[in-house]
């Protein structure tokens, strides 16, 4: 029987809300208050002899088997719109000329509405990059399921998907679906039916160790951390909402979630092999180097790409681009490594207070 997807607790169409969610990320104060990504609580031990070449730096890594000049992603932000199409094409030209991959917003607005569908084709404009398709893992409880999963890969000819847990933005999402029970083995399913590799991220909010472990144990091929210190999603709802107690109370949670950091290291720390995605308020190259100190495979930039890909020129765009690889570089040269293999597993990183 085919599947078809349940209509959300509110009525506001999938449509309008990206449309809103895109014009208060530009326009508004969202990021968390009252904590950090906490990667500023590392730094790299200077080598003041670093007995390497800069112009040998290498960049270039692999992603399940895909050659990636560099480990860098554009995290899955928008889609489901004119603009958002707009938005996500520009992005993928410059990832595709940059070696980036490139993540796509929910595609829940394409699966319900076939015209949607070619905000999130980008595959003319990123060729040969990686690119993941996104759907949210609580449609799995309202209707979507392994067809679904598998019509957005097709949809985003996408080399992976990416499930996103945002239940915190649900709960102040005036529409949102809020009931997660039961998900897991339903992500398992999906995993178990996919011809793609299936991920799993949070949206700013951080993902613990014993979490990422009953996803690895479910199947899931990938994990993007996706910590807190950048972006608030109870933040954005916050402008969308109606209801004076949503209001109020999203206030309260602006403080809310794992550090970025935190999450890597805890994650890593409990499952020393999967492949993981740093992202979260991510802002600098420096920071992708400790990222990946600590960890990471691969490195996501979301809003602080949006207002370059929503309003500037390609030009701009692909120095914001090459300004983020330069510092990336540089780090790598300030420490004497040459790879990324070699920075993954420098010891030159230290913990600010640490013995």
């Amino acid at each position: 029987m085919p599947e078809q997807p349940i209509e959300g607790q509110g009525n506001a169409p999938t449509e309008k809300r990206k449309g809103e969610h895109i014009r208060i990320c530009l326009q508004e104060e969202v990021n968390s208050v009252g904590i950090t990504t906490g990667f500023e609580r590392y730094r790299f031990r200077h080598q003041a002899l670093p007995e390497i070449a800069y112009d040998d730096i290498k960049l270039s890594t692999s992603w399940f088997g895909r050659k990636m000049r560099t480990p860098l992603l554009v995290s899955s932000m928008t889609g489901g719109t004119a603009e958002a199409g707009q938005i996500n094409r520009r992005l993928a030209e410059v990832a595709e000329a940059r070696g980036w991959a490139i993540g796509l917003g929910s595609m829940r607005a394409a699966i319900e509405k076939d015209a949607l569908a070619s905000s999130f084709s980008v595959r003319a404009e990123a060729p040969t990059v990686p690119v993941i398709a996104n759907l949210g893992a609580v449609q799995l409880n309202y209707g979507f399921g392994a067809d679904s999963c598998r019509r957005a890969v097709h949809l985003a000819e996408a080399d992976a998907l990416v499930l996103h847990l945002n239940s915190m933005q649900e709960v102040f999402q005036p529409e949102g679906d809020t009931n997660f029970r039961g998900l897991l083995s339903r992500i398992e399913e999906v995993c178990r039916r996919s011809e793609v590799p299936i991920g799993v991220k949070e949206v700013g909010w951080g993902i613990d160790g014993d979490t990422a472990n009953r996803l690895l144990e479910a199947g899931v091929s990938f994990l993007d951390v996706a910590g807190a210190g950048g972006t608030s999603w109870s933040q954005v709802e916050k402008y969308r909402s109606a209801n004076g107690i949503q209001r109020q109370a999203a206030e309260a949670f602006a403080d809310w979630g794992i550090p970025t950091a935190d999450s890597l290291v805890e994650v890593r720390e409990r499952l020393d092999s999967i492949p993981l995605v740093a992202s979260g308020g991510m802002q600098t190259g420096v920071e992708a180097a400790k990222a990946i100190a600590l960890g990471a495979n691969l490195v996501g930039y979301g809003r602080a790409l949006l207002p370059g890909a929503a309003s500037g020129t390609l030009d701009s765009l692909a120095e914001q681009f090459s300004r983020i690889e330069y510092e990336l570089r540089t780090a790598m040269f300030g420490i004497g490594v040459s790879t990324i293999d070699e920075l993954a597993s420098t010891s030159r990183l230290m913990k600010l207070g640490s013995t």
